[in-house]
């Protein structure tokens, strides 16, 4: 019911700041809870952040450690990522997920989500 499309990524160095973004097709963007998602080279898929469908909650993983922030923009039906003090580790495919959500809900898990955008590299070197 909705296409996502990521933008962003990149090259980047330590230390750095990239943002993230998804664009969402339709009306209904408001409808649905947000997530951003990762992948590196050789490891599996893994939670990054998630925002409810009126943006008042989010919840990120521990690892971050708070150098990565989960917004979205409703009117434009856009999600965004900002990424600050980049990594090597944070080196990964990056893709946004949304998933239909009552009230306030925020989702952790990827089988919780409905629909998945291509993904965006981001590279952090050092």
């Amino acid at each position: 019911q909705v296409l996502l499309v990521e933008s962003g990524g990149g090259l980047a160095q330590a230390g750095d700041s990239l943002r993230l973004s998804c664009a969402a097709s339709g009306r209904t963007f408001s409808s649905y809870a947000m997530g951003w998602f990762r992948q590196a080279p050789g490891k599996e898929r893994e939670f990054v952040a998630a925002i409810s469908r009126g943006g008042s909650k989010t919840y990120y993983t521990d690892s971050l450690k708070g150098r990565f922030t989960i917004s979205r923009d409703n009117a434009k039906n856009t999600v965004y990522l900002q990424m600050s003090s980049l990594l090597p580790d944070d080196t990964a495919v990056y893709y946004c997920a949304a998933g239909g959500a009552r009230g306030n809900d925020v989702y952790t898990n990827g089988r919780q989500y409905d629909y998945w955008g291509q993904g965006t590299q981001v590279t952090v070197s050092s």
